[in-house]
């Protein structure tokens, strides 16, 4: 992925050029997905926003750009809660190759009732994983065509106290928002190691990663109006927390490095340094439950039955396989 010495220690504030390359960051427009795309933005890659707001993705385009001279940086419309209109946003990326995917868009509700794509599944389930579960498979002709490409799935701390339900994946039985959220982020994250076992297991050239941004709060985040703004009396209550956590700009690193770094490789998890809350990144043991193969195979089985793609997700994946 680049020419980077092995013994130059990694620098977040200076990570190496992707001229040339070409990277997509749904939900780019804000959040920690915002300051992957601008941080990325500075390589010299090309980087893609997808998102289904083309005010904000402007808005968000802008913002990169006065931040980053000769930034090359520009929209998709993509809407990860409706799958049938997937495949045409992926034909309308108009690129020859694709050299990473960042899935980081998602939805976190607080309050019930249960809220439905319109597809008919549980909207966070079905944006957070599905989503991204079906859009990896329109990609994969771009993936496949690039050297080396990586999926990066950007995942929770919230997701390690979750277990998954596999009888009830969308929550129809037992609704609390909390929890569905942290389970559509387990998902994403098993997915996310399944991935890479499977392409492992074929020989694919392209890997998966997975990376979370520990505790990333809007009051310790940089402003960069009007993508993000704050007062300065949001900054100071947000100073006591600084010791445990940080902004979303420093969360982003995690999900950087996991992209741009020539030593990452598939099936690692990503994350910050200091208790996988804040700092800059390193890699972390995977935790058991997001490796389970068993639930893993279930979990694949039923993403395919719901978004009514092949199992090989367009890959050459094997539909089965013993280890998953």
């Amino acid at each position: 992925m680049s020419s980077t010495p092995r013994n130059r220690p990694w620098d977040v504030h200076r990570p190496p050029p992707a001229t040339g390359r070409t990277f997509l960051v749904t939900g780019g427009n804000a959040g920690i997905g915002y300051f992957v795309a601008e941080q990325l933005a500075a390589t010299g890659a090309v980087v893609v926003l997808g998102s289904r707001d083309p005010g904000k993705a402007g808005a968000a385009a802008d913002s990169i750009r006065a931040r980053v001279p000769d930034a090359r940086v520009r929209h998709l419309r993509l809407d990860l809660a409706d799958l049938p209109s997937l495949e045409s946003a992926v034909e309308r990326l108009d690129v020859d190759r694709l050299d990473a995917v960042v899935h980081n868009a998602g939805v976190a509700l607080d309050d019930p009732p249960r809220r439905e794509t319109g597809d008919g599944h549980e909207l966070m389930f079905g944006t957070n994983h599905l989503g991204h579960f079906a859009l990896t498979r329109w990609l994969a002709p771009l993936l496949t065509a690039a050297p080396a490409a990586r999926i990066v799935t950007v995942g929770s701390f919230a997701a390690r106290s979750e277990r998954l339900d596999v009888d009830d994946l969308e929550s129809t039985d037992d609704y609390r928002p909390a929890r569905t959220y942290g389970r559509s982020k387990l998902a994403q994250m098993t997915f996310g190691f399944a991935l890479d076992r499977r392409l492992r297991a074929v020989g694919s050239t392209v890997s998966s990663v997975v990376a979370h941004p520990g505790g990333a709060l809007d009051s310790l985040t940089p402003a960069r109006p009007p993508v993000h703004t704050r007062s300065a009396g949001e900054r100071l209550r947000g100073l006591p927390a600084a010791l445990l956590v940080q902004g979303k700009d420093a969360g982003a690193w995690p999900v950087v490095r996991a992209v741009l770094d020539p030593h990452v490789e598939g099936g690692q998890l990503w994350g910050p340094r200091v208790f996988g809350l804040r700092g800059t990144p390193r890699s972390e043991p995977v935790p058991t439950h997001m490796s389970d193969a068993s639930v893993a195979a279930r979990l694949w089985a039923a993403s395919c039955d719901l978004t009514g793609v092949e199992p090989g997700l367009g890959l050459g994946l094997l539909a089965q396989k013993p280890t998953d």
